[in-house]
């Protein structure tokens, strides 16, 4: 069984902390740090450890904070820093450093390529906004890719696990930034150029589905595999304009037979079934299938297919887990399975999920 997470936030990455801590300020109390850190460590989830380390750093650097940086900064010089040892780092630097732009995004620059600042840097554009988003563009100008891809991650509209900054949900104030890495030589950079503007279509789909096609018509090595990855969520929605820039007709294509292995599933079973689809036109045939119940309608990938024109057919065969998972309820009932092709339901068939 894989370790939990929050157990990477344990004695040896506090441990590495230290040393660093220690050998960049001589005065600084390693063992009363070490014994604050891990005291009541175990009882706590991987964010409220990572609360906890950093509290424990702040009370064992009683400067003020441009000192207390400069000591941070010189400690993940002196030691190899990971996502765990230095996460406590950044966190202390969004909170102790935000009365500072310059000291605090200074360290998250020097902590990153050891311990990713996305989630650090959000109180300083919401605090600082311009002063904070001209900062991250001179940081796309970077040399390092992780110094880079910070600029794109930490800009997200809808960064995963990272606080919400409402400016940001409006268009406009990162697309600089977006220009400058899309075409970035590093795919670890390009990754999140493509997950940001993926973010910018839940709630501006015209604008992303506009952004990628001027980046299709500027060019670049990269272009095709950011657009591809950048609109999946649009794909999965069925928005047309995002449909025809992959070079799929909306709505196009047919289900000739949807068969379901069987119309009972245990939890905890699989859901078998196959599907043989004719096409409406040439081009890609972009395939989706959703699980629906009273209230719930996820949609799940199901395959492509090239259509050398109308006609033309395919089965595909899938198989779909109803294995119990921790952030995801599935009582048993009734359900719809709805197959989507182009964007359009194009055939659906009853099952009912029973206890196992």
């Amino acid at each position: 069984m894989p370790q939990p997470l929050k157990d990477m936030i344990n004695a040896r990455s506090i441990s590495v902390l230290a040393d660093g801590l220690a050998a960049a300020w001589a005065p600084f109390p390693r063992a009363a740090f070490t014994a604050r850190a891990l005291a009541g460590l175990d009882g706590l989830e991987l964010k409220d450890r990572v609360r906890h380390v950093a509290a424990a750093l702040h009370d064992a650097l009683p400067l003020p904070y441009p000192q207390a940086a400069e000591v941070v900064r010189e400690g993940a010089s002196r030691v190899t820093l990971d996502m765990w040892s230095g996460w406590p780092a950044t966190d202390h630097t969004a909170v102790q450093g935000v009365d500072h732009l310059e000291a605090g995004m200074g360290t998250l620059a020097v902590l990153t390529p050891y311990a990713t600042g996305e989630f650090a840097v959000r109180p300083y554009l919401e605090r600082y906004r311009d002063d904070a988003l001209k900062i991250m563009y001179g940081w796309a100008e970077s040399p390092d890719e992780h110094l880079r891809r910070l600029a794109s991650e930490g800009s997200r509209p809808r960064l995963p696990w990272g606080a919400r900054v409402r400016w940001l949900m409006t268009p406009g104030p990162t697309l600089p930034l977006l220009d400058r890495l899309r075409d970035d030589p590093s795919e670890y950079v390009r990754r999140s150029v493509a997950n940001h503007v993926n973010d910018l279509a839940k709630d501006h789909p015209e604008v992303a589905v506009e952004l990628l096609a001027r980046w299709r018509s500027d060019g670049g090595s990269h272009v095709e595999k950011v657009l591809r990855h950048a609109v999946r969520g649009l794909l999965r929605a069925g928005h047309p304009e995002a449909l025809a820039l992959v070079g799929a007709t909306p709505g196009s294509g047919a289900v000739d037979l949807l068969a379901l292995e069987s119309d009972t599933v245990a939890v905890g079973g699989r859901l078998s079934f196959a599907v043989t689809v004719t096409a409406g036109a040439p081009g890609p045939v972009l395939l989706k299938y959703a699980i629906r119940r009273a209230g719930s309608r996820r949609v799940f990938h199901l395959g492509q297919r090239e259509a050398a024109g109308p006609g033309a057919t395919f089965t595909v065969r899938k198989s779909h887990s109803f294995r119990p998972v921790t952030t995801r309820d599935e009582p048993p009932g009734t359900r719809e399975l709805d197959v989507i092709v182009n964007g359009r339901v194009a055939a659906s068939a009853a099952f009912t999920l029973v206890e196992s």
